[in-house]
């Protein structure tokens, strides 16, 4: 079992920049791979990056390859989603979600809002 928090979220202007952070909690938790997902108003859910915790290999969407990046501190239990040179498209709701290595991703976070204004 893993439990999620996201926080970092806001509104900003397009063109800046905010990091998003997920506290993870639970065992054994080298064995997940997390990710950034979103889901605009209206839209479906989107992929939007992923990391491994014992590795730190890294998968991004197209639509944020260069802008977008993700990274992890393992002593702290927490992802980050560094986000810079913001456009309005990029609005939506961000969820944290855990995989284990292999597998769906069954473990996701709260949600944190995310509001790019141009």
């Amino acid at each position: 079992q893993v439990q999620l928090v996201e926080s970092g979220g806001g509104l900003v202007q397009a063109g800046d920049s905010l990091r998003l952070s997920c506290l993870a909690s639970g065992r054994a938790l080298s064995r997940y791979a997390m990710g950034w997902f979103r889901q605009a108003p209206g839209k479906e859910r989107e992929f939007v990056a992923a990391i491994t915790w014992s590795a730190g290999e890294t998968y991004y969407a197209d639509s944020v390859k260069g802008r977008f990046a993700i990274s992890r501190d393992n002593a702290k239990n927490t992802v980050y989603l560094q986000m810079n040179s913001l456009k309005p498209e990029d609005t939506a709701d961000y969820y944290c979600a855990a995989a284990l290595l292999g597998g769906e991703y069954g473990f996701w976070g709260q949600g944190t809002q995310v509001t790019v204004s141009s």
